[in-house]
């Protein structure tokens, strides 16, 4: 019993943490995939360049952050919220840049502005492949959080890196399956916020007639 409740313990601190993580990549990821998006010439850059930080090691990246961050959540946060741009910014870039011209300047003719023309037209039909991005960037951030422990952020990272110290193979079992149960909950839920995005609605509107 004493067992069950640190994992419910750990897990609840994984969630919080993997949170502020996706708080802070929303964050920073927002705007620079508009500035991308608009800035057709910064597209290759910035693309490539959050692809290459992605390649980097996890535990590479928060030991480089330990001399001027310290151990704990802060390092963790800021380099888990890098390795989820890649996901937000490419798809929030590809999204916006889908939607078809055409839509674009029927709204134009009906007397939008830009901002109207945004919120009206290019957010709802780039909004499943943004949430298709966020997905990712979720599942990702959850499943990057176990190595956060490494530098005493908590959560359930902190069972397996026991366990593995330790030699036991019940307690990486514990992280381990709680790890994939939070991963594939997060999936599915997202999924099925993805079903009630305006285009998905449309979808299944015209299938059913």
């Amino acid at each position: 019993m004493e067992e069950w409740r640190e994992v419910a313990g750990l897990t609840a601190e994984h969630i919080q943490l993997s949170l502020w993580v996706l708080v802070l990549a929303l964050a920073i990821a927002i705007p620079l995939g508009l500035v991308t998006t608009h800035f057709q010439t910064l597209t290759t850059p910035i693309l490539g360049l959050l692809g290459i930080i992605y390649t980097v090691p996890s535990l590479a990246l928060l030991a480089f952050l330990i001399p001027s961050l310290g151990i704990g959540r802060q390092p963790a946060i800021i380099a888990l919220a890098v390795y989820a741009q890649i996901f937000l910014v490419r798809n929030i870039v590809a999204g916006l840049r889908g939607v078809n011209a055409d839509l674009l300047e029927a709204g134009r003719g009906l007397g939008m502005n830009r901002i109207q023309l945004f919120r009206k037209v290019s957010l709802p039909l780039a909004l499943p492949v943004m949430l298709a991005g966020l997905r990712t960037a979720v599942v990702t951030t959850i499943s990057l959080t176990t190595v956060a422990a490494w530098i005493n952020a908590g959560g359930l990272g902190s069972l397996l890196f026991e366990g593995i110290a330790r030699a036991y193979p019940a307690m990486i079992n514990a992280g381990a399956i709680a790890v994939i149960m939070l991963a594939l909950a997060a999936d599915l839920a997202l999924r099925g916020l993805e079903r009630f995005t305006p285009t998905s609605r449309a979808n299944r509107t015209v299938r059913n007639a």
